[in-house]
């Protein structure tokens, strides 16, 4: 009896340890928000993370914005956008922002009979078919860009994100660039007034209504265009060339970069000169607080993102993203150090 007893007390206590070592183990767990456009790499590099040290990252897919209001309102250890925050509203609400990868948004498409890269847009045609102003696949715009192509008698289906989505930022930047109709009519931003469409929310909503809606166009971030095998548009650049989305073509528009003399890392790398260059190409952002409440939780958030410049380059070249150069990597991590606790010492 005494021995039975003794038994079950022990396996009583291998109980508890297990849910206090769990219990420890999602304690560490670090938490964030926001952008779809990072989100392939993110999930990859969280569960090689997750195996190489056992802390997990638990990241929401749920868009620029949401993210942005999620790190502001301090319910998640970092937010991420792919539109950079201007440095007075940095200052304003006390963040630093970071970069991690490089990649580009896509004009895709789903009208039978067409391949992947086989349709040429330019971004003033982008433009005006998302004002409206172009209506059918056999617009002479269109066809004037496709000599010798029979586009259909066919009516265009827009699509664009309903969400508060970087991407869209993106997106919306470039074809203010190049459309001053745009410029003064829409604007950009992570949510805009769109004069026409439907919207899908993230970037997977969007891929999933051209995928179904015959006839549409929509915009994606190029590792969603892989994934889910979705045919996409050439697009001419700057410098006048045709080019399709590939890591070198992001690689070429971010080559003029220069971080160093960006203001607290504000830089868009849309509309990037080049022969090679993707015009539509953008980085995406971390956002923290510069003071921590939690001073464990941000270092373990700077841990991962260090682990993910240090190893997970491959990683994310196989998803098509551009890894930052090693130059700034170490600027990145330098910035690091104005993150600090409450009691002024730097968390990292």
């Amino acid at each position: 009896m005494f021995s039975l007893e003794i038994k079950r007390l022990s396996v009583a206590a291998a109980v508890v340890a297990s849910l206090v070592a769990a219990g420890l183990a999602s304690a560490a767990d670090i938490t964030g928000a926001g952008a779809t456009f990072p989100y392939p790499i993110y999930a990859k590099w969280a569960d090689a993370y997750k195996k190489a040290t056992g802390v997990g990252m638990n990241y929401q897919s749920i868009g620029s914005g949401g993210g942005i209001k999620q790190i502001t309102a301090k319910t998640v250890d970092f937010g991420a956008s792919d539109m950079p925050l201007k440095p007075e509203l940095l200052e304003r609400e006390g963040l630093v922002q970071f970069p991690t990868v490089i990649g580009g948004d896509v004009p895709v498409y789903n009208v039978k009979g067409f391949k992947p890269g086989q349709l040429k847009f330019s971004g003033a045609v982008l433009a005006d078919i998302y004002l409206g102003k172009i209506k059918k696949w056999n617009d002479p715009a269109l066809a004037q860009l496709n000599p010798g192509v029979s586009l259909p008698n066919q009516a265009i289906s827009v699509v664009h994100r309903s969400d508060g989505s970087g991407t869209t930022f993106i997106w919306t930047n470039y074809l203010s660039k190049v459309s001053p109709e745009w410029k003064q009519k829409v604007g950009d931003g992570t949510s805009v007034a769109w004069p026409t469409g439907v919207g899908g929310k993230g970037n997977e909503g969007v891929a999933s209504y051209v995928q179904r809606i015959d006839g549409a166009i929509g915009y994606v971030e190029y590792a969603y265009v892989i994934q889910n095998k979705m045919a996409y548009g050439q697009v001419k650049n700057r410098d006048g060339n045709y080019v399709a989305p590939s890591s070198e073509a992001f690689q070429a528009a971010a080559a003029g970069a220069d971080w160093k003399a960006a203001p607290a890392m504000y830089l868009i790398l849309t509309d990037a000169p080049g022969a090679r260059a993707w015009p539509i190409a953008g980085a995406t952002f971390i956002l923290m607080h510069k003071v921590q409440g939690k001073r464990e939780r941000a270092t373990e958030v700077l841990k991962f993102f260090k682990w993910a410049y240090a190893s997970g380059d491959q990683m994310a070249a196989a998803l098509d993203y551009v890894p930052m150069p090693d130059a700034v990597v170490s600027l990145i991590e330098s910035s690091w150090r104005v993150i600090k606790d409450t009691s002024g010492n730097p968390v990292y």
